[in-house]
């Protein structure tokens, strides 16, 4: 199908659009972006700069998509934003380009970002991500698969956050926050198990219980981090994909991993 493109919208020469896209009123599309087929744009929204939007993407009034990175430490160059496909951007959102020649800020697919969120530049965001409005994420953040950021919540740059984990509302984010688990709190702490969360992803009761066994050998058991994490790499369920993933997401941490509640 024809892209549709009002003729108040900007689209420098430069761009390169896929098919069936639709740009809205006063939109702006610049630099060498590429948006994907079937993406659209609202009234006033905004893709610039080396940017590269997928399929079927839609992009809100008033978004800032591929702005030049925040960072002051930025020297030129040309680095820019990747995005896969399928991905919401709601009112205001912003997305920075990332900070050294040559890099990105990358988001997968089949994320949405709510009002007001901003992704700071070098940050890298897996797939099926849900970030509640106005949500803060700091230079450098990686945020993992099926992740739930509640509102207002910010995330300290450098900060990891571990797939099928949700961050609540308000809460402080200065460490890394492991896989499966609920952190609250400023500093934010691990709270409980994302039970419901998993259960919405289709983990049966078997691997919720050893994700349970996870979270009582982390944050119940009285031991240190390095005793944990030895306990959880010899015991019988070492082998399973739940205990694999909180022994690499532990070996990655850069931070140290946020503690439990006591």
């Amino acid at each position: 199908m024809a892209n549709r493109i009002h003729p108040s919208a900007i689209v420098e020469p430069t761009v390169e659009l896929g098919d069936n896209i639709e740009i809205g009123p006063f939109a702006y599309v610049g630099g060498t972006a590429r948006l994907g087929d079937g993406t659209r744009l609202h009234h006033h929204a905004s893709v610039e700069g080396n940017t590269v939007l997928g399929s079927e993407c839609e992009v809100f009034s008033f978004c800032s998509i591929g702005a030049k990175t925040q960072d002051l430490k930025f020297l030129g160059g040309i680095p820019g934003v990747r995005i896969g496909d399928r991905n919401v951007f709601r009112e205001y959102v912003s997305v920075h380009g990332a900070t050294n020649d040559g890099d990105y800020t990358t988001l997968g697919s089949d994320n949405t970002i709510l009002a007001y969120g901003h992704v700071a530049h070098d940050c890298q965001l897996g797939n099926h991500i849900i970030a509640s409005n106005s949500v803060g994420l700091a230079g450098h953040v990686i945020v993992e698969d099926y992740v739930v950021l509640g509102a207002m919540s910010g995330i300290h740059q450098f900060c990891r956050i571990g797939a099928h984990s949700m961050i609540s509302a308000f809460a402080k984010v200065v460490q890394d926050i492991a896989p499966f688990f609920i952190a609250d709190g400023g500093p934010a702490i691990i709270r409980a198990i994302n039970k419901i969360g998993l259960e919405r992803r289709g983990y049966q009761p078997e691997q919720i219980d050893r994700v349970k066994q996870i979270h009582r050998t982390l944050f119940r058991e009285g031991l240190n981090r390095t005793q944990a994490l030895e306990k959880l790499r010899v015991h019988e369920n070492a082998g399973s994909a739940e205990f694999q993933q909180m022994l690499e997401f532990a070996a990655k941490c850069e931070r140290g991993l946020a503690p439990g509640s006591s």
